[in-house]
């Protein structure tokens, strides 16, 4: 009689308690990310912090900080890449676009001021003393003669 009792409340138990008896109840999960309200994943930030070894201990918050500062940045660097990308008539963020953004941005520029964007090129620039001559106005220069030989000939006439 004991072992018909046993196999009725093992049958009992739901699938997927983990074991537990009784775990019918249980609330869903909600993720770290879920209650800080962001995108970026808190609990994979925290892996990779633990991983690195950057110290023996972190807070409960350092985290989620870290994670919402990564998605602000993350979120600024795509928005002015947009930009770009609406500027040259195009519908797709290229590597091209992400350069434009963040080289034309002052506080990003210095932000990333050492990395190489990967297909990105360079910003357009020449410099002022590779471009040709500005032409002086034809009125102006009718009535001047170009050569300095020819000055001083008429000068003497």
């Amino acid at each position: 009689m004991d072992s018909v009792t046993r196999s009725e409340t093992t049958a009992a138990t739901p699938k997927g308690a983990g074991g537990r008896r009784g775990g019918g109840n249980r609330k869903k999960a909600v993720s770290k990310s879920a209650r800080a309200g962001l995108q970026f994943p808190v609990g994979r930030v925290f892996r990779f912090l633990k991983k690195g070894r950057y110290a023996q201990r972190y807070g409960a918050g350092s985290p989620i900080y870290l994670a919402a500062v990564l998605e602000y940045l993350a979120a600024e660097v795509l928005e002015l890449a947009g930009n770009a990308a609406r500027d040259n008539k195009k519908n797709r963020i290229n590597p091209r676009h992400l350069l434009l953004a963040v080289r034309n941005d002052e506080e990003l520029g210095k932000l990333l001021q050492g990395v190489t964007i990967a297909s990105g090129g360079v910003l357009p620039n020449i410099n002022p003393v590779l471009l040709p001559k500005k032409k002086i106005s034809e009125s102006s220069s009718a009535s001047e003669p170009k050569s300095p030989k020819k000055k001083g000939a008429s000068k003497a006439e």
